[in-house]
């Protein structure tokens, strides 16, 4: 097993700092911390997030906010904002607020329910995606036309459920903060209850600024100032030269008798989208997937995964 640069750079940081006594001590944990949180699952759960908001998006599938713990988090975060809107408005009927608030909270617990159909639409996509890799080509052109359909509808429901929650929330900030009423004393907990909501959904809209923050401010400034480079060991996953040596690699030789839009993935590379040609090099995954031995190479390098089906190589 190959050592980890990370792990050599800390024991080396740690014997440089060793003969300054106190502040060496210091400097060695700070180094710990760092790295133990450069490979922590939320940190790259954080970077795949980013990743996937700023570069070239694909299906449903890889998409990080579709991965089952941040869909059971959104499914809490929602059952508790319905519970939570539910008891204050139960327990709040005499409070007379200046701006019809109830029917602003009774909406946004409308979109709330709304959302729970979403969600489960979310996690079937998601799961169908992944095990879409060993489905054969029949099930998939006779699923492809109602799964498209369908897609397409609830790609257009949670377009404009997004769009009134953004509207929704304009018009709760109007509603809450009008200065000229000051009527909080009328209703606080229903005032208490919008101020909460508004400010968890300024949260959520403000997270790829506070993820560009975080990654491409903070982390390198963090890095520079350490010595140590968070973004290499919170990817440090890739598969090793043994792994890769033990792949099967031939050389492609084209089917005259096989027409180019049949068997397109035998026929195309997945990840440089360029069709096979003649005596190119390829690989073949655990998974059965084929790829170009120089794309899948320096993919399986950074993850030690299928493309694909994200397989993990054994």
């Amino acid at each position: 097993m190959r050592p980890s640069p990370s792990s050599s750079s800390l024991s080396a940081a740690a014997a440089m700092a060793a003969p300054g006594g106190g502040g060496g001590r210091v400097s060695a944990f700070t180094m710990r911390a760092v790295a133990r949180m450069s490979r922590a699952r939320w940190f790259i759960f954080l970077r795949r997030v980013y990743q996937y908001q700023n570069g070239p998006r694909s299906d449903l599938g890889s998409n990080p906010f579709n991965s089952p713990g941040w869909l059971a988090l959104e499914l809490g975060v929602i059952v508790a904002q319905m519970v939570l809107t539910t008891a204050v408005v139960a327990t709040s009927p005499r409070e007379r607020p200046a701006w019809p608030l109830r029917l602003w909270v009774a909406a946004y617990n409308v979109g709330n329910v709304l959302s729970l159909p979403l969600l489960y639409w979310r996690h079937r996509h998601s799961s169908s995606a992944a095990a879409a890799g060993g489905a054969l080509s029949d099930d998939l052109e006779m699923r492809g036309a109602s799964d498209g359909i369908r897609s397409f509808l609830m790609n257009k429901a949670r377009a404009f459920l997004e769009l009134f929650f953004a509207m929704w929330f304009v018009m709760g900030n109007v509603w809450v903060f009008d200065a000229r009423l000051g009527s909080f004393h009328r209703a606080p907990r229903l005032y208490a209850l919008c101020i909460a909501l508004l400010a968890w959904n300024a949260v959520v809209y403000s997270l790829p600024f506070l993820l560009f923050l975080l990654l491409c401010c903070f982390v390198p400034m963090v890095g520079y100032a350490l010595g140590y480079n968070m973004n290499s060991a919170s990817v440090g996953r890739g598969a090793s030269d043994e792994q890769l040596a033990a792949l099967p690699r031939w050389r492609f030789k084209e089917q005259p008798d096989v027409p180019r839009d049949r068997d397109h993935d035998d026929q195309e590379c997945c990840i440089c989208l360029a069709q096979y040609r003649e005596k190119e090099e390829v690989r073949q995954l655990p998974c059965t997937h084929m790829f170009h031995l120089r794309c899948v190479d320096r993919w399986l390098r950074i993850i030690s995964s299928c493309p694909l089906c994200k397989q993990e190589l054994k």
